[in-house]
């Protein structure tokens, strides 16, 4: 991601300060705000380096769940499941591995009615490549430490179990 030239300030310490004259909550929205800036940063730097590899982060995400799959294949609604992604944006998604030639939608053998998506060689190979830039990169979160990592981590976890994500 090209790097902008920095503000002499933090503009979402100055929206806090103007915000908390008005409204109050500043804290609340100072950690959203802070939290959607860095989802902004974190994914155009991981774009930028999946897009290398003809990869979204959601397909990057899809590739990598069928890898630690043990036959290498999912149900499409397993999939969705797993991602925590809509049904149709699973089809979506599939559809452009397919074309890619990462997946093959096969019959599932037991379920007449399912469709499993299954990993190909190339998909395989393409994931190891992906995973090692994006290692590589620190997934795009350079300038944290360890600690900060687990700290970032667990303030998020309740969070996400808080919204349902899982229990």
């Amino acid at each position: 991601m090209a790097r902008r030239r920095a503000l002499p300030f933090d503009p979402i310490d100055e929206a806090s300060r103007q915000w908390g004259q008005r409204w109050g909550a500043v804290e609340q929205m100072r950690a959203v705000t802070s939290l959607m800036r860095a989802q902004q940063i974190v994914i155009g730097e991981l774009d930028d380096i999946l897009r290398k590899h003809g990869l979204t982060f959601a397909r990057f995400e899809a590739l990598v769940l069928l890898t630690f799959s043990r036959r290498g294949s999912l149900p499409l609604g397993k999939m969705g499941e797993r991602l925590q992604v809509h049904p149709t944006s699973v089809t979506s998604i599939v559809r452009r591995l397919e074309a890619a030639g990462l997946v093959l939608r096969i019959p599932h053998p037991d379920d007449g009615r399912a469709v499993l998506c299954e990993i190909t060689a190339e998909g395989r190979e393409l994931v190891e490549q992906a995973t090692a830039d994006l290692v590589e990169a620190d997934f795009a979160l350079k300038g944290l430490t360890d600690e900060q990592l687990k700290m970032l981590w667990s303030v998020l976890e309740p969070l996400r179990q808080n919204a349902g994500d899982f229990s």
